[in-house]
């Protein structure tokens, strides 16, 4: 399901700066503009639908209805004759993705086995991250091979949107709950959320403070010279080495603890932005862009599995509803923020930043979180 979901957006999201482009008065700050709202939206929607999958018996109606509200929106970008209009539907495409992703998260734990919780969480993004190969390069072959227009390529995203779905609809089950949670159970304030997993939240956020919008790193590419047919490549080039390592990264964090491989992924990411700032040419960007890669194979399935550390199981909706709204709010001043600094100064002054605060994040989560959490479960 996720491989299709992503395979479907991933269609779309090497294109946009290319399709900006191409509409009247869209600079650099409204890609991040677009991206900071559309992820700033998904997380205020993210923190009520994980409160809401605790309470409910089930947890996949919140799923379905999350893919299944961005699979339909989301090949309407084709219609888009003006950047308000892209704003538009990434702002309820982010809506779908709101109502989806906690409950969604809560679900992996709730199958995996607590000792493998990295790896399961690592798979599960590999196979978002395949996805993400598998949609730039059918894109890349509808403009390359087939010579479809932009906008044609596009709306097909449709297809695998709906293969998704269906995935979803029929194949996906739901393990019964343990122990449902009763309307009793829920009426009033819910147990507070333990400070560890608040002070590993704070850190995460922080990071997400200086991780813009991937979108800025295929605006780059064109920056260096790759032509918009190769950009779709370039963004599969990136998602198959997350894809490839997702598992392994995920599995890392099972061994040595979260807070070890946090630490790693997060200075690898503050270097390869560093880099960034003077890449010139398509060969030193497409370097750089492989080792920056290793450092989400290495990051996603940890952060994902120490917030299921950190917290019981009839709480892991809201959790996981608090982790992810923290991380889309601060993807809007990150994101706007880079967009801006890149109008303004550049490119090189854009990325500088952004390694600078990568590399305070990394700082804070030294101090913050003491003692490796990856082998604390419940």
């Amino acid at each position: 399901m996720s491989f299709l979901t992503d395979a479907s957006s991933e269609m779309i999201f090497p294109l946009l700066p290319v399709l900006l482009a191409t509409l009247p008065g869209a600079p650099a700050v409204a890609l991040g503009l677009i991206e900071g709202v559309a992820e700033a939206t998904a997380a205020a929607v993210k923190v009520v639908s994980g409160r809401l999958s605790d309470r409910a018996p089930r947890r996949k109606p919140l799923v379905l209805a999350g893919y299944g509200l961005s699979s339909v929106v989301r090949p309407l970008i084709a219609l888009a004759t003006a950047w308000p209009h892209v704003l538009l539907i990434r702002f309820v495409d982010r809506i779908g993705k709101g109502v989806r992703s906690a409950p969604r998260d809560a679900l992996i734990a709730e199958v995996t086995p607590p000792e493998r919780r990295g790896a399961a969480y690592g798979l599960h993004r590999a196979m978002d991250n395949a996805g993400a190969v598998a949609g730039p390069l059918l894109a890349a072959a509808l403009l390359g091979i087939f010579t479809l227009d932009l906008r044609t390529v596009l709306a097909l995203s449709a297809v695998p949107a709906a293969l998704a779905v269906a995935v979803l609809v029929f194949v996906v089950r739901e393990k019964a709950r343990r122990a449902p949670v009763h309307a009793s159970q829920t009426n009033g304030p819910a147990a507070p959320l333990s400070p560890q997993f608040r002070r590993a939240v704070a850190a995460v956020t922080f990071f997400t403070l200086s991780a813009s919008s991937d979108s800025f790193l295929l605006l780059k590419a064109r920056e260096v010279g790759i032509s918009a047919a190769g950009v779709p490549l370039v963004w599969a080039f990136s998602n198959a080495i997350r894809a490839a390592l997702g598992t392994w990264g995920g599995g890392l964090s099972d061994r040595f603890g979260r807070k070890y491989v946090l630490l790693a992924a997060w200075s690898l990411y503050a270097a390869c932005y560093a880099l960034f700032a003077f890449v010139r040419t398509p060969a030193a960007l497409l370097v750089v862009l492989g080792v920056y890669s290793v450092h989400a194979a290495l990051s996603e399935g940890a952060e994902r599995a120490l917030v299921a550390d950190l917290v019981p199981a009839e709480s892991r909706g809201r959790a996981f509803g608090w982790f992810h709204g923290f991380l889309g709010l601060a993807a809007l001043p990150a994101s706007a923020g880079f967009g801006i600094l890149w109008t303004l100064y550049g490119s090189a002054a854009a990325f500088l930043a952004g390694a600078a605060i990568a590399l305070a994040a990394a700082v804070f989560l030294a101090l913050a979180v003491p003692s490796p959490p990856g082998r604390t479960v419940r």
